[in-house]
């Protein structure tokens, strides 16, 4: 860490500022359409050829350098065979369970300490804009995703975000976010900021599970039936809120029934008859992944590069010059402290982002929804629904910036936000 601290050093003072500036998919589990025995030759076909390669994936410590081609297709073809491995496990129906909902709620609230390991795959229909500052975003909402997973705690993890593009691998360290791009062969490093967008580990069944069951109320909960995930017997919770400002019509989670470690979720919007966001395990492991495969080592040679913050929230809650209100449009501050310059309200599965956001930034934002033809021009900015959230930029006001509000709210409750925001400047 103290190369680390060496770089910000000599970072800090110009990033400072840096707020101001604001492919294939791989192969889907979702895939039905070939029959069950060709399903089971393509995977024994895969594991003879990478399995002794992907047990060295994940039970050694990585190397952080140049030479990846050979690497890169083991990571493709280990992929492909994880992927293939649950059609296998879930050929069986699941067993019953009889857990009450509260207690299965109660579980999955508890199950943060879990330590595991596992290949996760994520899939939404969100189509978010693809800007600069909101691309990983886009992303993570609007494709198919493929993680790999260790996860020894809520400060010591590695996700590896794999595309049939590339790589790119987040760590959490010491207080510090890692962002490791193989492509560029280029490590970041940024404190831990409890505003930020969501990245690739907010994806994870177990975390995004834990967020929207947030506060959530024993009569919003009732019982699914069990299903086989990462062939272990999950019994399903279904989240289904109550409140009047929501676009979520229900959400539902299977989960490991000794741990509470949740194993799928799966997000609905209203009227919708399919999820808008599911996130899957489909290969867990739960014991506690080995201290180096979280391990960040840089080779010698390679860039690293330092940012006072992960993204632009982070950036506008530490340096834009605003005080939020502790509610806004009727939602408390989401985790009941008065925000910053960047405020989350709601609760369980309904919330709503208000951030401030520069000129550089909110211009091309604008444009871009203006470009999509299915906007409302209102009198507090322009309103685009995309799906069950919703996105409202305020007009221009001093030095050209805007405000961006955000989330799994109503029109009507995006708009008095912005109402409000605009009253209180």
């Amino acid at each position: 860490m103290a190369a680390v601290a060496e770089i910000a050093n000599k970072n800090a003072i110009g990033n400072i500022t840096k707020w101001t500036s604001g492919g294939g998919q791989p192969p889907e589990a979702s895939s039905r359409n070939r029959s069950l025995t060709t399903q089971i030759a393509a995977f024994s076909l895969l594991h003879l050829t990478v399995s002794a390669m992907a047990r060295r994936r994940f039970l050694v410590q990585p190397t952080y350098s140049g030479a990846m081609s050979a690497r890169w297709l083991v990571v493709l073809f280990t992929a492909a065979a994880l992927v293939a491995t649950p059609i296998v496990m879930g050929a069986r129906a699941a067993l019953p369970s009889d857990i009450s909902a509260t207690d299965l709620a109660a579980r999955i609230q508890h199950s943060a300490p879990v330590a595991w390991s596992g290949f996760v795959e994520t899939s939404g229909t969100l189509q978010v804009p693809d800007n600069e500052s909101f691309a990983t975003l886009a992303q993570l909402l609007g494709e198919n995703t493929q993680l790999q997973v260790w996860w020894r705690s809520a400060e010591d993890w590695r996700v590896d975000r794999i595309r049939s593009t590339g790589e790119t691998d987040l760590f959490r360290q010491q207080g510090y976010s890692i962002r490791w791009v193989f492509e560029s062969e280029t490590a970041t490093y940024s404190p831990v900021s409890k505003i930020r967008l969501p990245d690739a580990s907010d994806l994870l069944p177990s975390t995004l599970a834990r967020e929207l069951m947030r506060d959530a109320r024993e009569d919003e909960l009732s019982r699914l039936p069990s299903r086989r995930v990462a062939g272990i017997d999950a019994p399903g919770l279904r989240l289904t809120p109550n409140e009047s400002a929501t676009t979520v019509a229900h959400v539902d989670i299977w989960a490991e029934p000794g741990s509470g470690l949740p194993l799928q979720v799966e997000l609905y919007g209203v009227g919708d008859q399919r999820p808008v966001l599911t996130t899957t395990l489909l290969q867990l492991s739960l014991s506690e992944p080995p201290a180096e495969t979280t391990d960040f080592d840089p080779a010698p040679g390679v860039q690293v590069n330092y940012e006072e913050s992960v993204d632009v929230a982070a950036a506008a809650n530490a340096f834009a010059p605003y005080d939020l209100p502790a509610s806004l449009a009727g939602l408390p501050s989401r985790d009941g402290a008065d925000p910053g310059a960047v405020g989350i309200y709601g609760r369980g599965p309904t919330t709503l982002i208000a951030l401030p956001l520069r000129g550089r930034v909110a211009g091309p934002l604008r444009r871009q929804l203006t470009d999509r033809g299915t906007v409302q021009f209102t009198d507090v900015g322009i309103l685009a629904p995309i799906g069950p959230v919703g996105l409202l930029i305020t007009p221009f006001r001093g030095r050209g910036g805007a405000f961006l509000l955000a989330g799994t709210v109503n029109s009507t409750t995006l708009q008095r936000a912005a109402a409000e925001l605009l009253a209180g400047l």
